[in-house]
């Protein structure tokens, strides 16, 4: 065949966009960046987050690897998506969550939430949120079990509550920051503001590193890895509207997984919108609906459903909102005028 008949056109699924990082390169810094919150959840909570962690990676990858190879399909370990999947839906469950669920959530999460709409780029919805909501549907109880900081390596640990059940409102009663540091064990709001920060509190392996996401989110942004408006949106909706209910912005900050969820899965490039406006109508819409779970909902928390509601909302944002390739910004126009 000649040259000329070859075809030389290249089609490929979302996302596409312009940056000097190959998609390798991307994936590996949100690895490194993933791996450091993750740290942090081990050193808090012992053997069994780092237990969790390796089986949920490994799984993701394996499922990955033979559904490809079962769909007779290129292999793409390479990529590191699959790894990221792993680590996600590893630091978004509890430390005591047994390894069969994990597994179970990873198939669930590489399977049907990724490859079922046809892998990198295609899928509608977070495949680390499908498999963790996968699995707080189908065993909610061990799902809400949670650990105390250093005690995962003792074989009858403690259980403890989560700081967001303090915090929701019940019959129209919300707690004061100074009743939570009562019903917690310390003397004072901004103590309990410390621990929360540090992670020292009850919850899921990844979202307790607070001051290690707040860095995250800023390393990432400033080499323009993410984009900070679908994150900053969630914040302050999020903050906003369980303020009116009364409850203090800095527990509904640093308490659950909002602060993960909005930098770590928010951004994700095939479930988030194209556009700087789409990606703050997506992150108030996140906000929101964390917000009225939070208050009115039987979860304690939100994240997860209000991400997930949302990636289905996001095709309608990029229609609605669309980019308009080829168009130049005003500011170059007048340039090229003057």
């Amino acid at each position: 065949m000649a040259p000329s008949d070859k075809n030389e056109i290249y089609l490929s699924s979302s996302p596409h966009f312009g940056s000097k990082f190959s998609t390798r390169k991307i994936m590996m810094i949100v690895v490194a960046v993933l791996l450091v919150v993750a740290g942090w959840g081990v050193y808090l909570f012992g053997l069994p987050a780092l237990v969790i962690l390796i089986a949920s990676v490994v799984s993701c990858v394996v499922f990955e690897a033979l559904f490809r190879l079962a769909t007779r399909q290129d292999v793409r370990i390479g990529d590191f998506s699959a790894v990221i999947t792993g680590l996600l839906l590893g630091m978004v469950v509890s430390p005591a969550t047994p390894i069969w669920m994990v597994v179970l959530g990873s198939f669930f999460a590489i399977v049907v939430g990724k490859e079922f709409f046809g892998g990198l780029g295609a899928n509608v919805f977070n495949p680390a949120l499908i498999g963790r909501a996968f699995l707080v549907v189908s065993f909610t109880k061990p799902m809400t079990t949670w650990l105390s900081p250093q005690t995962a390596l003792v074989p009858d640990v403690i259980t403890t509550a989560t700081p967001l059940t303090l915090i929701k409102p019940v019959e129209g009663f919300v707690h004061s920051a100074e009743e939570v540091a009562d019903l917690t064990g310390f003397f004072s709001p901004s103590e309990v503001y410390t621990n929360l920060f540090f992670g020292h509190r009850g919850g899921c392996i990844g979202e307790s590193a607070i001051f290690l996401i707040v860095a995250a989110f800023i390393f990432l942004v400033v080499i323009k890895i993410i984009d900070w408006r679908a994150p900053l949106a969630m914040l302050v909706t999020a903050v906003g509207v369980t303020a009116l209910a009364g409850i203090d912005p800095l527990l509904t900050l640093l308490s659950g997984g909002l602060m993960f969820g909005a930098v770590f899965m928010t951004t994700d490039y095939a479930t988030s919108p194209v556009t700087p406006l789409g990606r703050l109508f997506f992150g108030a819409g996140c906000g929101l609906i964390t917000a009225l779970i939070r208050v009115f909902g039987g979860f304690p928390e939100g994240v997860m459903f209000s991400i997930l509601i949302m990636n289905a909302v996001v095709p309608f944002l990029n229609r609605m909102i669309p980019r308009k390739y080829g168009k130049p910004s005003r500011r170059k126009s007048k340039e090229a005028i003057a």
